[in-house]
């Protein structure tokens, strides 16, 4: 049993009890599988109530940083999910007694994703028997995403998932050593994935527009080999690129051929991004690939998105993808295919995007009434300042809610601590105890 210094603790409410318990964690002084005093040994050195000190090891649990072993006690929660990468294991915790409101996640909410049913009453009973050679992408499909491409694009392929097609473009033109340019803050695994390929990631900045111009031109001087960049809907932030920013991203770009040959852009919202629809490749179509994902409006589960590019890098990449799981599954095809031309999901998309604006902008201004000016982000995530990470955590943890820490949102120390919020799963009933929730947790210290 192991427990930090206790005797210069001012703060002995629950939440002051909580933090200094949290802060020890973090710092490594209390280790994962190690036992935390009894609620009485700690009450007793501090001269509180056990109920005190309980409250204290609920908000502890309700973060996912420590789980109760009933009589055996509360331990520090051992590494979990030994599957994900290293900055996704931070964004993750357990689901334990007590939480009203998981907002961690950065899911959408599901009663807001398309009825799948009439599309699968669709799609044949029997499973399709095409030859494994066949063409990886319905003809109908295709057409259906050439008329939405942001720009002329030589080739669009599907792949599961944004993250897999956009892992399957960085391990096409990334060797050991070399230099990949990335958001910060940005989105954990992109960090992950550049890292496990042996590379460096050279941080490029983000403000209320989208890529900085002059964090960009600063960051081409390591020349990285690819630029990956979220153009709506950024994650965490909320951001949404201009038209106006692009054209400046571009001629920086444009100037510098050879600093950064790929530019890949990760549209994963959208369909309900309320943003127009913007991309670099509407100014360097030789040098960018699109990857459209439909997870956040159609479903996660589906596990497809669809990527174009110049043939020089999408034909490759079809062809390694033969020679490994071959295809999208053609059933999930012709379902997405269905719901990109059925009027019944359109409109219950366009729902969808109409309600998450709604939401953000339902919470931001209720934020506003309580002081904490938030600018209303596009998507469905909020991304909001806090004196101290862990301590709003825990203030939140305290309310019954989870958020995500700020921290495995940066390739490397945060420069301000933040918090990211699910802002699309708050409807505007919990939006006022959610608000004063999020206010309290900004200036928990």
């Amino acid at each position: 049993m192991r427990s930090p210094d206790l005797g210069a603790l001012g703060d002995r409410s629950p939440q002051g009890i909580a933090g200094v318990f949290g802060r020890a964690i973090r710092a490594g002084e209390l280790a994962p599988g190690d036992r935390l005093p009894t609620v009485r040994e700690v009450a007793a050195e501090l001269g509180v109530s056990p109920a005190t000190v309980s409250a204290a090891w609920q908000a502890l649990r309700r973060t996912g940083v420590v789980v109760s072993r009933g009589r055996s006690g509360t331990f520090v929660r051992e590494t979990p999910r030994a599957w994900l990468s290293p900055r996704q294991r931070g964004l993750v915790g357990a689901s334990p007694d007590g939480l009203r409101l998981d907002l961690s996640r950065g899911t959408p909410d599901p009663e807001l994703l398309p009825s799948l049913g009439p599309a699968f009453g669709r799609v044949s009973a029997r499973a399709g028997t095409g030859v494994y050679q066949d063409e990886p992408v319905l003809p109908q499909l295709r057409s259906v995403l050439q008329e939405t491409w942001p720009y002329p694009v030589e080739v669009v392929t599907v792949v599961d998932g944004a993250t897999d097609g956009i892992a399957r473009v960085l391990e096409q033109c990334v060797r050991l050593g070399d230099r990949v340019a990335l958001e910060s803050p940005g989105y954990p695994p992109f960090y992950d994935l550049v890292e496990s390929l042996g590379a460096e990631i050279v941080p490029v900045e983000v403000d209320g527009s989208g890529l900085r111009p002059e964090s960009l031109r600063a960051a081409l001087d390591s020349r990285p080999v690819a630029l990956v960049l979220q153009p709506r809907a950024h994650n965490p932030t909320g951001v949404s690129m201009t038209p106006e920013r692009a054209g400046r991203l571009a001629s920086v770009l444009g100037g510098r051929p050879h600093a950064v040959p790929w530019i890949v852009e990760d549209d994963h919202s959208g369909a309900i991004s309320t943003s127009p629809d913007v991309s670099l490749g509407t100014h360097l179509p030789d040098r960018v690939v699109h990857v459209r994902s439909f997870s956040k409006s159609h479903g996660p589960d589906l596990r497809i998105a669809a990527l174009g590019g110049p043939a020089e890098m999408v034909d490759p990449l079809v062809a390694r993808r033969m020679l490994g799981p071959g295809w999208t599954s053609r059933m999930v095809q012709t379902i997405l295919h269905d719901l990109l031309t059925q009027a019944r999901s359109m409109d219950e998309v366009s729902e969808a995007r109409r309600q998450y604006f709604g939401r953000q902008r339902e919470l931001t201004s209720r934020l506003g009434e309580l002081g904490l000016e938030v600018r209303t982000p596009d998507g469905i995530n909020l991304w909001l300042p806090v004196l101290d990470e862990r301590a709003a955590l825990l203030r939140l943890a305290a309310a019954g809610i989870r958020g995500a820490g700020g921290t495995p949102f940066f390739p490397a120390d945060a420069t301000t601590p933040h918090i990211r919020v699910t802002a699309g799963l708050v409807t505007p009933e919990h939006a006022p105890e959610v608000a004063a929730a999020l206010a309290a947790a900004a200036s928990a210290a």
